[in-house]
C-alpha cells in the first residue's frame, strides 16, 4: 500500500467515535500523511460548515466532500457542486410533511433550513448542521439546494424511505444513519465525488484508500483498491469492501489502520 496518494474517510461511525470525537492521535497522523504528500479527505453527509468546525486547524488546506458528495472544497476553495433541482426538492418537502415522526431539512449551499422547532429534532439536527435557519416555509427558500434530508425518529427503512423509494430511478435515495434519509441527484454521491477528485488530481483507483461504515458509503467503497469497512460497519458495506478494520470507530479504527499499513 506504499503507493497510496489519497485517503478518504467517512465521519460518523467511522473516523469519529460515538461521542462525535476525533481519535486522540488524529492530528499527529494527519500531519504524518501530509509530510508524505498523502491527501486525507473527509466524505460525509454532514454540512460543510459543520465539517470545517471540526477541522478548523486544516480548513484552508484539506479536502472536504460534504452533503454526501454534492459539494467539494479543497485548499480553501469550492471545486464542485452537484445541486438538486429546486422544483424536485420542494416536491420532496411537500411529501415529507405528511410523514409521521419525520422532519424535513433543506440543505442549501449557504445554510440548512428547517420549518419545525421541535426541541428533540433541533437537538439532533444541530449535531450535523452548524449553520441552521428556522423558516416558515421551506418551499420559499432562496438558495442552491444540495440535498433534502429527513430526520426520522420512527424507523427510516419502514417509514420515510417507503415514501421516496419510487424516486430511486431518478434520484439517489440513501439511508445514511439510524434516523437519517438523504435525497440527492442520481449522480450525486460520495463515489461520484471521489471519482471527480481522482480525475482532477490525477490519482488512480489503485492509489486510493477509503473507510466507511453505512449505506451512504456504498458507492464510495467501489472507488478504491484499498476499501476498508469499519469493524462496526453495516453488513452490506462489509460485503462490498476488500478489507475490514481490526478496530471499530470507538477504538480508533481509521487511524490505527493507517498507522499499520502506511506509517
Amino acid at each position: 500500500m506504499n503507493n497510496v496518494k489519497l485517503i478518504v474517510s467517512d465521519l460518523d461511525g467511522t473516523l469519529l467515535n460515538s461521542n462525535h470525537e476525533l481519535p486522540d492521535d488524529f492530528w499527529e497522523v494527519e500531519q504524518q500523511l501530509r509530510d508524505k504528500n498523502i491527501i486525507f479527505a473527509i466524505a460525509t453527509g454532514r454540512q460543510f460548515y459543520n465539517i470545517i468546525k471540526v477541522f478548523d486547524k486544516i480548513k484552508d488546506k484539506a479536502l472536504f466532500l460534504a452533503e454526501n458528495g454534492t459539494y467539494g472544497f479543497y485548499n480553501g476553495k469550492e471545486i464542485f457542486a452537484n445541486p438538486l433541482p429546486k422544483e424536485k426538492a420542494f416536491e420532496f418537502i411537500k411529501i415529507g410533511r405528511k410523514i409521521a415522526n419525520a422532519y424535513p431539512i433543506l440543505c442549501g449551499k449557504n445554510a440548512a433550513y428547517v420549518e419545525n422547532s421541535d426541541e428533540r429534532f433541533l437537538n439532533e439536527v444541530q449535531k450535523y448542521y452548524s449553520k441552521l435557519e428556522i423558516v416558515s416555509d421551506l418551499t420559499q427558500v432562496e438558495d442552491e439546494i444540495l440535498k433534502v434530508t429527513f430526520c426520522d425518529f420512527q424507523d427510516v427503512p419502514t417509514n420515510s424511505y417507503l415514501y421516496f423509494k419510487e424516486f430511486s430511478n431518478e434520484f439517489k435515495v440513501a439511508i445514511s444513519g439510524k434516523v437519517w434519509l438523504d435525497i440527492t441527484g442520481f449522480f450525486a454521491n460520495k463515489g461520484v465525488a471521489i471519482e471527480t477528485i481522482q480525475k482532477k488530481l490525477n490519482i488512480a483507483f489503485d492509489e486510493t484508500m477509503v473507510f466507511g461504515d453505512f449505506l451512504n458509503d456504498y458507492e464510495m467503497m467501489q472507488t478504491a483498491k484499498y476499501s476498508f469497512a469499519m469493524k462496526n460497519a453495516h453488513p452490506d458495506i462489509v460485503a462490498i469492501s476488500k478489507y475490514q478494520t481490526k478496530f471499530d470507530n470507538n477504538n480508533n479504527g481509521v487511524t490505527e489502520t493507517i498507522k499499520e499499513f502506511l506509517l
